[in-house]
């Protein structure tokens, strides 16, 4: 008789069979766990996600409101900016 060959801890051939099984019973359970959820919770989960939805909306519209002021502010700067440098070419008031 031949001596069988040592197979590395690791290997493939040398997984026990609850090794082998242990990925097609952990899908089995995850599946069976997410199948029995109650449908209420997942209704008002569903509900609170669509009404997180509304409010991040809400917020990008703020923010865009707020680029908007920020613009308009900045263009009446420039032109008091330009308003101010006028009257200091007119009446040669040293700055």
């Amino acid at each position: 008789m031949r001596p069988r060959p040592a197979r590395h801890r690791f290997s493939p051939l040398g997984l026990s069979f609850l090794a082998r099984i242990a990925p097609l019973v952990g899908a089995t359970v995850l599946l069976a766990s997410t199948s029995c959820a109650n449908p209420r919770a997942e209704a008002a989960i569903a509900q609170e996600l669509n009404d997180a939805a509304t409010e991040i909306s809400a917020v990008k519209g703020d923010i865009a409101q707020l680029q908007s002021d920020v613009d308009s502010l900045r263009q009446v700067i420039a032109k008091q900016d330009t308003v101010i440098s006028r009257l200091v070419e007119v009446t040669h008031v040293p700055r």
